[in-house]
């Protein structure tokens, strides 16, 4: 996909642009074992959502269950399905709709363990649509016309956007969309090259800083206690390898609920694959981590994507589920 206002500086704080989650030799072959230990290759986005994978390794779940994961990180979920469908990661996080996308498309995705999920609170969400201090721009409505940023065109954010944009009596159509990574928007929204953003922890903190106020709570508004993003792998890969498909499943389901039963020890790790001031750390809402999907939510995002356009055929949810 194209990036739009890619020169913009980044805000005040600068995400790790790759995170080495192992030592040794990361041209290892996935799948390969040395001294009873599996070296996969896991694709992430720098933000507080995949927190518990940073907690898991520090804890040794992973390497409990045999498991070294070698974390490389992109801007967002669509970014990530390819390396996944392709084999350049064994594993992949991504938000609900770019899978269900995927899906659509034929890429035989299948999702292994739960990411995360929204508070299900509205305005006090990880995940926020916000503008800058000052705004004229009260409501949803009102960006009709306007530049709202997204980290990845026809994702989830698109869809949840577009759904407060819906309930505030708005046409979403009418929005302009474009593309930024989560670590710029707190720049590009301070100095009003966009009127209004889609962020998420820990830039929604970083805005708040700025003085920057929230609008709407878009994934609250697409459904209760949303998911909102899955650990995935690619069909051929768990039919080939069950046995470290499991292996991850099972060390992933301990690190979210350590992260989910721990949130001082997730703030503080958020320190270790990002740059933010401890001042605006304190600020972070945290998401959920349960250890189950929620399927109504994922069937309501299928649903508005299918609204909005974004599916070539209509998804199956069983199928991508595990």
């Amino acid at each position: 996909m194209r990036r739009l206002l890619a020169g913009l500086t980044a805000g005040t704080f600068l995400l790790v642009g790759t995170a080495c989650g192992s030592s040794g030799d990361d041209s290892a072959d996935a799948g390969a074992s040395s001294g009873g230990t599996t070296t996969v290759k896991l694709g992430l986005i720098p933000i507080v959502d995949v927190a518990p994978i940073y907690l898991g390794q520090k804890k040794g779940f992973y390497s409990k269950h045999g498991l070294k994961l070698s974390l490389s990180t992109a801007q967002g979920g669509a970014a990530i399905v390819p390396g996944v469908a392709s084999g350049q990661f064994q594993f992949g996080f991504s938000n609900v709709t770019s899978l269900l996308v995927a899906q659509s498309t034929g890429v035989p995705v299948k999702a292994v363990a739960n990411g995360i999920a929204s508070t299900g609170v509205e305005g006090k969400d990880f995940s926020a649509l916000m503008v800058k201090k000052g705004s004229p721009i009260k409501s949803p409505k009102q960006l009709e016309g306007k530049k709202v940023a997204i980290n990845t065109l026809k994702n989830i954010n698109e869809t949840a956007v577009r759904e407060s944009v819906r309930k505030a009596g708005g046409d979403p159509d009418k929005v302009n969309f474009v593309e930024l990574a989560f670590d710029q928007m707190p720049a590009a929204l301070d100095s009003g090259q966009i009127d209004a953003a889609s962020v998420v922890e820990p830039a929604q903190a970083t805005v708040k800083s700025q003085g920057g106020v929230v609008i709407a709570t878009p994934i609250v508004d697409v459904a209760k206690d949303t998911t909102v993003a899955l650990y995935f792998t690619s069909a051929q890969y768990q039919q080939q390898h069950p046995d470290v498909v499991k292996k991850f499943q099972e060390a992933t389901a301990e690190s979210l609920a350590y992260a989910d039963a721990h949130p001082d020890e997730v703030r503080q790790i958020v320190t270790t694959y990002t740059k933010i001031p401890a001042s605006v750390l304190a600020q972070v809402t945290l998401p959920k981590w349960p250890a189950e999907p929620n399927r109504a939510s994922i069937e309501a995002l299928a649903k508005l994507g299918e609204q909005d356009g974004l599916f070539k055929k209509t998804p199956d949810v069983d199928a991508l589920l595990p």
